[in-house]
């Protein structure tokens, strides 16, 4: 085995992790999308939080930190090119629910919408935002996930066999490879 090399500018050293499609509001409930690859579980329980980390320049930054609450979609892979096309405008000046050709669906508990194409959403409401680095962490309490039932497994949880999840590692989109063994 040949000696490990260090990297001292480190980019996403810990992958992969969610590509997820975030939805959030403005004031008059406009709706907003920012494509994240900082998407990830804080607390699995009791409560379940999920959290996300954006930039602070970005709109979805505000639109999340004003109206506190924000959806977490999980696309499959079928939607590479859209989850491309969302991070590739500024919500200050697109409808990209129009542009790209998604569907928004009325949430249960917050008002950002779900997006009808991700098999996944989670609705959250925002605990508290901390900055870190150069992003800030948002936390979500999960009030609501919803899930195509032609995702779920036997167990009644998602599959992710079955979910065609799309994944960021080292700056690129990848799908989730096969099933390696069972947990318990």
């Amino acid at each position: 085995m040949s000696a490990k090399r260090v990297l001292y500018d480190p980019f996403r050293p810990v992958y992969p992790s969610p590509a997820a499609l975030i939805t959030s509001v403005d004031a008059e409930t406009r709706p907003n999308i920012i494509t994240l690859g900082e998407t990830f579980n804080l607390s699995i329980r009791d409560p379940v939080i999920v959290g996300i980390a954006i930039a602070p320049e970005r709109y979805s930054h505000t639109l999340i930190s004003e109206q506190r609450e924000f959806v977490v979609n999980l696309p499959p892979a079928a939607l590479l090119p859209q989850l491309m096309q969302v991070g590739s405008m500024s919500g200050r000046d697109h409808d990209k629910f129009a542009e790209i050709g998604l569907t928004p669906l009325p949430s249960i508990h917050v008002k950002p919408p779900l997006i009808a194409e991700c098999p996944v959403n989670i609705e959250c409401k925002l605990l508290w935002v901390k900055t870190i680095g150069d992003h800030d962490l948002f936390a979500g309490e999960v009030l609501a996930h919803h899930v195509d039932p032609d995702v779920l497994g036997g167990n009644g949880r998602f599959d992710p066999a079955k979910l065609s999840a799309v994944v960021m590692a080292g700056g690129h989109f990848y799908g989730i490879g096969e099933h390696l063994r069972n947990w318990r």
